[in-house]
This record gives structure tokens, sequence and C-alpha cells, in this order.
């Protein structure tokens, strides 16, 4: 039987990747400070640990697992990432995971090591232009990422690379653009823009407002969970080390995200640009790369993953409502 160890396997796209590797018959430890929030894993072993901790990380790299999948991370949307509030924490937190994840496999002699990175490495100078990002994976240098989050994920794609390079080890990179899906978080600060304007719709009444940070002109491309999952094990399994770009070339601008959700809910409501932060006017996933290694891109429409998405969270929003008090 193949083995698998999940890092945080507690959090969205893990919780997913447990899944899809138990679906194979994979045995799977899976690591986090927390189990899921929503719903039970499926993991054959669960260790509640923090991964700064050396002496949590050691003892996990106790057999030569078939598969690693590194996602840990202190990271959350918009209104965490780009506020600067959280800088220290995030980049802290996020680059001692990965200095104890790397040299553990390492010296436990476990090569085959996914890291998912993320488009926020991208130069913020080649994204000022909602209509036409430049995403290529070569262009991330001259370095210049849009946040602290970006450089700590540079940091960590360098140095998964150079263990490659001067240890023989078989890491790999992907740059994940905006990852959505059932069973992510959906309120609390930490949610992204798929999922927070899911839940501004669920929680709004027929004829009001949801309010979008920004003119809403900022354009994005979102991926769906599943084809995240497809992609990475691609990776994985391939003689390819990356970086390479794992997302979805559909590019909308946030108001038609929204729009989009407003019609699948079947609601009529309008939409009120507020001030907030925003990030880059334009991002796009460039998937020439991925193509011409793996011989795969996303297939899944927007509007597929959308509805999936916004009907989980509707239901989240119900269950929580029916929970307050006079309810």
């Amino acid at each position: 039987m193949k083995t698998a160890l999940v890092l945080g396997a507690g959090g969205f796209i893990g919780g997913h990747m447990v899944n899809r590797l138990k679906s194979e018959g994979f045995w799977v430890r899976g690591v986090d400070l927390l189990y899921p929030a929503f719903g039970e894993t499926r993991a054959d072993e669960f260790v509640i640990g923090d991964l700064r901790e050396q002496h949590v990380t050691n003892p996990l790299f106790d057999r030569q697992f078939d598969e690693v999948y590194q996602f840990a991370a202190d990271m959350g949307g918009a209104g965490y990432l780009f506020t600067g509030e959280n800088d220290a924490d995030i980049m802290h937190n996020s680059a001692i995971i990965n200095l104890n994840i790397v040299k553990c496999a390492k010296d436990r002699g476990v090569n085959n090591v996914f890291y998912s990175s993320s488009a926020c490495v991208y130069p913020e100078r080649n994204q000022e232009d909602p209509n036409n990002p430049i995403c290529s994976e070569d262009s991330v240098y001259p370095a210049d990422p849009d946040s602290e989050y970006g450089w700590e994920k540079l940091f960590s794609e360098r140095m998964y690379s150079n263990f490659n390079r001067q240890h023989g080890m078989n890491c790999k990179v992907a740059r994940f653009h905006n990852i959505f899906g059932p069973f992510g978080a959906w309120r609390g600060g930490k949610e992204k823009a798929p999922a927070a304007i899911c839940r501004k719709v669920a929680e709004a009444n027929d004829g009001t407002n949801i309010e979008i940070w920004g003119d809403g002109l900022q354009t994005r491309s979102f991926l769906y969970v599943d084809e995240c999952i497809e992609g990475s094990i691609k990776l994985m399994r391939s003689d390819f080390s990356g970086p390479v770009n794992v997302g979805s070339k559909e590019m909308i601008s946030i108001n038609d995200l929204a729009k989009m959700v407003i019609e699948i809910s079947g609601k009529s409501l309008s939409l009120s640009n507020i001030t907030g932060p925003e990030g880059v006017r334009g991002r796009t996933s460039d998937n020439r790369l991925i193509f011409e290694k793996l011989n795969w891109q996303p297939g899944a429409s927007l509007r597929t993953g959308m509805e999936k998405t916004y009907e989980w969270i509707a239901r989240q929003v119900e269950a929580a409502t029916a929970e307050l008090p006079n309810n």
C-alpha cells in the first residue's frame, strides 16, 4: 500500500487532498493544528501538532512516504494578507514551517515533497493592468511580490529548489491561483473572495445590496478545488519540478464574480463598492508551461464551481442563522 503525508490536512486544500488520496487507496497521515472545521477527516492517522516546532516535525518522517504534500501556512484572504497587520506572523510562521519540513525530509531520505506556493509571488508591476496581467512563470524576476506573504512563498520556492539541486531531492513547486470550493473558510476574516461573496449574497435579503472592496474592476482567475488537486497530483507524479502555475485562465472582475453569484442565488441584489484591501489590479494563470510539461490544464468552468460553492455556503449560513437566539 502506498503512503502519503499531508501537512496542513485540517485546512481547505489539505482536506480535499486527503480525500483524493484515500480514494486512490493510500494510507494517509494528516497533520495540522486543528481537525478539519467541516466534517471528519478521512486520514488513517491525524496528528495535532505545530509544524513550527522541530520536536513535532521530526517524528512525522518516520517512514519512506511515497508522497508528501506541504500545504501548511499562515494565510488568508485579502483582509488578512494585504492590510500589513499580520505580516510578521505570516513570514515568521510559514518560513519556520518550511525550514523544518524540508530539513526533516532531507535528513530522513524522504524526497517526494510537493510544495504549494502562490501566484502572490508575481511582481506587482506586471499586474497593474486588470485586462492584461503578466503571470508567466519566468516573469517572477526581478522579484517584487505584492505582499510579505508573496515574499515568503518566493523564498520557500527557492529553498525547495536548492534542496533539489544540492541534496538530490525531488521537491515539486506549484503556484496556486485563488483556489475555491466547498469546505473552506467562509467567514471570520480568512476567507477568500469567492467564499466571502457567496456568504454576503446568502445573508442578504432581496432588494438590498452587498459590499465589494475597491471599485470591483480588479480581475482574477479562480480555480475550483477539485481541479487544483488534479493538477497537484499530476505535477507530483511527473518528472517536472516546477515552479508551475496551477490555476484557471478564465479571468473575471470581482464585480462580475459578484453578479454571477447573485444570479446563481436567484436574488435581486445590487453592489456597493467600498474602500478595502484589494491586492493587485489584475491576475490570471498563464497555463502554457503546465500544458507543455504535463499535457494538462483545468477544464471546469468558473460558473460550475461557483454553483457548487454557493450551494454549500448557503447551507452553512442557514445553519448558523438557525442557531442564533430567537430563531
